[in-house]
């Protein structure tokens, strides 16, 4: 009776608790997980924009809301997922990965009931095999916007983005349609009309191309479906995503001069002259922003601080690309992460190389990047991201980050970026690599990262003193970067899929000694990666 009497007591304080609006029960260990990302407030000077700009803001943020429901669609599926679970440490957790697997901990689950994340996400039935989908005669499968699934008679078809999001796309649409009648900005006004037709005609090369002549706007909105990294399977499918963004026209004007360098310094990359045959376009525009509000694919797991688009080769060859570096974002993480990080592993003796500006410039230049190299094998194997198949976002992803930094030395050695030096940018490079190796296994950039640390560590680029921190040697990370951008451009430029896949596999690991400083990171509580309070609130 007693028992039964404690039982009924404990309910009713329960019961008395959900209804004064007590807190839901929240897991220790999964608050610490969710403490690994900082939280950062995103804001904006708004005193800045005119009253018309100021009104398109909350009407693209709605759209950016839709595109971050259509992304939990092809991440995971049913959004209801949150409000199966009863931890409320566990469904904020559940919030940043955009499903019940941790995206910086090689995608291990964390909600009971669920095992391993399709490598297909949701863009193909979760039981389709690749000689099915090989099999299936349809010149559109492989579209970066369709998406496969069954008939009636369990046979595969394929659907285009356009009618199986339609409900969805035409919310976003209308919103986007009300913010292109306000736009002041006659380059904006004509990239938002276009954009809509895209999303009623999966045809996305016109709007891509306006968004490249789009120069003067103080607003930006990336949106649509873009980057392939959600599709482990194939890397055919574009995920949604959408970015909130403002213009810093001062930092934007200090950049602007290095676009018209692009065709020497892709002269100038150290590999063979076949892999570098192509000449990149010179419209590119380097652009600095601070971004207000992410949505979809960048705001899932770790999150974007720089942006290179359009994907499509065909515009890089006509047009060139734009990087938007998002200042807000990346002066955060470099705050929060890589300052604490960088003083407890670098030497003291180099800790006054881990700079900002260092760091800034690697990143720009990590996007700028993209755009060097060649887009088509040089072996008729056709482009560079069909021939890799899923191994294209890892490799081009260490192609980035090793021509971002050699991009960065020669700019450096030709006078044209002064606030920094050869050797910030390396110590802060390597630095950086322990900060983005984080991500996990599961990440394109984590793996790219893991090739490029282990890399650098075999050819010498740094050394562990006794007490455990790092010694950059600049010298030998010098020659460490030339032989792995010439690997990676041979890779990529013979579209060599065997080798990708077999120096992934081998290269990729964490090894011990770095597993070592990675528990040293985590034992100091340095957070992996931040997550946002943003909107119009």
């Amino acid at each position: 009776m007693k028992k039964h009497f404690l039982i009924m007591l404990g309910l009713a304080f329960a019961l008395a608790g959900c209804n004064s609006g007590a807190k839901q029960f929240c897991d220790a260990a999964m608050q610490q997980k969710v403490d690994e990302y900082r939280l950062v407030k995103l804001t904006t000077d708004f005193s800045l924009l005119t009253e018309q700009e100021r009104q398109m803001i909350p009407l693209l943020m709605d759209a950016a809301k839709i595109m971050d429901d259509l992304f939990w669609m092809q991440a995971f599926g049913d959004k209801n997922l949150l409000d199966t679970i009863a931890d409320s440490c566990r469904k904020d957790f559940a919030m940043i990965n955009y499903g019940p697997w941790d995206r910086l901990n090689n995608l291990q689950p964390f909600v009971a009931g669920y095992g391993e994340k399709p490598a297909g996400a949701n863009f193909y039935p979760h039981d389709m095999t690749v000689e099915e989908f090989e099999a299936l005669e349809n010149p559109d499968k492989a579209s970066l916007y369709t998406i496969i699934q069954r008939n009636s008679e369990g046979e595969l078809e394929v659907v285009w983005y356009k009618d199986f999001y339609k409900e969805q796309l035409d919310k976003a649409i209308d919103l986007m349609q009300q913010a292109a009648d306000l736009a002041e900005d006659a380059g904006f006004k004509n990239y938002l009309t276009l954009r809509i037709k895209a999303m009623q005609t999966d045809e996305y090369f016109d709007s891509d191309m306006a968004w490249m002549d789009m120069k003067d706007s103080r607003i930006d909105f990336v949106v649509g479906p873009i980057e392939n990294y959600e599709d482990r399977m194939f890397g055919y499918k574009a995920a949604y995503e959408a970015y909130v963004l403002v213009k810093d026209e001062k930092w934007s004007n200090d950049l602007d001069k290095f676009t018209k360098m692009l065709p020497e310094l892709q002269r100038e990359l150290p590999c063979d002259p076949e892999f570098k045959c192509e000449v990149p376009g010179t419209e590119s525009d380097l652009n600095v922003y601070e971004v207000i509000y992410y949505a979809g694919d960048c705001n899932a797991g770790s999150k974007t601080i720089a942006i290179n688009l359009p994907n499509d080769e065909k515009v890089h060859l006509l047009k060139g690309s734009r990087r938007l570096q998002l200042k807000n974002a990346m002066k955060a993480k470099f705050d929060i992460i890589l300052k604490p990080l960088a003083a407890l592993i670098v030497e003291e003796e180099q800790l006054d190389n881990v700079k900002f500006e260092a760091f800034f410039s690697n990143v720009t230049f990590h996007e700028v990047a993209h755009g060097l190299g060649i887009k088509n094998t040089v072996n008729n194997k056709g482009l560079v991201r069909q021939a890799l198949k899923e191994q294209y976002s890892d490799w081009e992803e260490a192609k980035a980050d090793i021509l971002g930094l050699f991009m960065v030395q020669r700019l450096i050695e030709k006078g044209e970026i002064t606030d920094c030096s050869v050797d910030d940018a390396y110590v802060t490079f390597i630095a950086s690599i322990l900060r983005s190796v984080r991500f996990g296994a599961a990440s394109a950039h984590g793996k790219a990262n893991m090739m490029t640390y282990n890399f650098f560590e075999d050819k010498g680029a740094f050394v562990r003193n006794d007490d455990g921190s790092y010694h950059i040697d600049v010298e030998q990370a010098k020659e460490a970067m030339a032989e792995w951008a010439a690997l990676i451009l041979k890779v990529e430029g013979e579209g060599d899929y065997d080798f990708a896949v077999k120096y992934n596999k081998e290269n990729s690991a964490i090894r011990p000694a770095l597993q070592a400083d990675l528990d040293k990171i985590r034992d100091a509580n340095i957070p992996r990666d931040i997550r946002f309070e943003q909107g119009m609130e």
